[in-house]
């Protein structure tokens, strides 16, 4: 009999939906809780990647001033000047820090790691470098390490790349698992105090349960959005199969790298002119754009093509806007997919796709929601951890042994009166 229970009422079973759902929950989360833990761990130190740079590199601070930024064939002359044996990859700018400048070897790709790079932090008013960093072969900075862990485990791309995508997805599984389970049979003070109260006071093992309990229902819906986000970067069929539904049936256009018209080699703008034209393009559209990236197209490569990517806001890119220019005779190439068109002008599903990075690391909501997303982050971290020990303090907890009470007296005891009359009815 339990504390609870009467005289006479048996315990109450759960039932066969019941038990499948916990076992799935127990053993999926055995199965996937290092994954979770180390996603969780690098994603919230992903989440605040710009402000933690601000804080350790405060020289690139520059305060916004009311003038044009430099225009793309100066930051290719200061490369020129600083290092002509590279050739510079991209630029951007987010406002109120310095340009970053990314050099590469002249022959290598861009995004090719294999020669190393070479960033280089310029006052975007006055074109001065303000600190230069080099990167080896294959090195990569900090963030760049944390992103790896986020999104492969540190481990070759092509293998580490599906372990996190669907271990996401089990990890989703585990959520609906966990709130069925969490789900009180019947609703009173006591199972409300348990299901949305930690019991501070308790033992080691009642906080913990409850830390596993109360904090995983309070972080759900927050690290539901996280994880369903982080999928459409992984997973085809989900991705698509997202889009399909919230566009009400439409297919997701693949994205395809547009090309330059290589026939119109040397027939066209000089490298620098070109750029600058393509850029005075793009900021005449949104002069008031608070950053920006482009890529600088390879002279080596005829069928390369000039990127620009514009920011209206500063920190969010649900609304960016992209465009692609012909680097010989500056036609715009204009692409077909769901990021193609403008915020204002997308279908319901353009948009959630278009919002989907900003959802996932919490900048929807701006800096509050990026500390929602660190401290839902931090919750999940915590959750493969305090469910191993509830499954551990029960799977391995030790017996105690209750000492066994003698129906006999002892022989140097003499019983009183009214003992010898209990024992003789006895």
């Amino acid at each position: 009999m339990t504390k609870n229970q009467g005289p006479g009422k048996k315990k109450q079973k759960d039932t066969p939906f019941k038990r499948v759902n916990n076992w799935l929950h127990l053993w999926l989360g055995l199965i996937s809780g290092v994954i979770v833990l180390i996603v969780c761990l690098t994603g919230c130190i992903w989440v605040f990647n710009e402000e933690i740079t601000g804080l350790l590199e405060p020289e690139t601070k520059v305060d916004w001033q009311d003038r044009p930024v430099v225009k793309p064939s100066e930051l290719m002359q200061i490369a020129a000047q600083l290092y002509p044996e590279k050739a510079p990859s991209y630029a951007n700018y987010q406002q109120g820090r310095a340009i970053n400048l990314n050099l590469r070897a002249a022959n290598a790709g861009l995004g090719d790691r294999r020669t190393g790079n070479t960033i280089l932090k310029v006052n975007p008013y006055t074109g001065e470098v303000i600190s230069t960093e080099e990167h080896k072969p294959g090195e990569s900075d900090f963030f760049r390490f944390i992103l790896n862990g986020h999104r492969f485990l540190w481990m070759p791309s092509e293998i580490g790349r599906p372990i996190v995508n669907y271990g996401t997805l089990i990890f989703v599984v585990l959520l609906i698992t966990g709130l069925i389970w969490w789900y009180p049979k019947k609703w009173n003070k006591s199972t409300r105090d348990k299901s949305f109260k930690i019991k501070w006071g308790a033992s080691f093992k009642r906080v913990n349960l409850d830390l596993h309990n109360v904090m995983g229902f309070y972080a759900l819906l927050f690290l539901a959005a996280i994880a369903l986000t982080g999928m459409v970067y992984g997973i085809k069929w989900y991705s698509e199969g997202l889009y399909w539904v919230s566009s009400g049936g439409d297919k997701l256009a693949e994205f395809k790298r547009l090309s330059s018209d290589s026939t119109l080699k040397g027939t066209g703008y000089a490298p620098e002119k070109a750029m600058d034209l393509a850029w005075e393009q793009v900021i005449a559209r949104h002069p008031k754009s608070m950053g920006f990236y482009y890529s600088f197209a390879d002279t080596s490569d005829a069928k390369a093509a000039i990127n620009i990517t514009v920011y209206p806001n500063k920190g969010q890119f649900y609304n960016s806007q992209g465009y692609t220019f012909d680097q010989h005779n500056l036609k715009e190439l204009k692409r077909q997919d769901a990021y193609s068109v403008t915020y204002a002008q997308a279908s319901f599903g353009q948009k959630l796709r278009k919002m989907n990075y900003d959802i996932h690391v919490g900048s929807i909501l701006g800096f509050p929601g990026k500390v929602m997303a660190l401290l839902a982050s931090l919750i999940g971290a915590s959750l493969p951890i305090t469910g191993f020990l509830v499954w551990y303090g029960r799977k391995f907890k030790k017996k105690r042994k209750q000492p066994e009470k003698s129906l006999t007296r002892e022989p140097d005891a003499v019983p009183s009166k009214s003992q010898e009359k209990v024992l003789v009815e006895i």
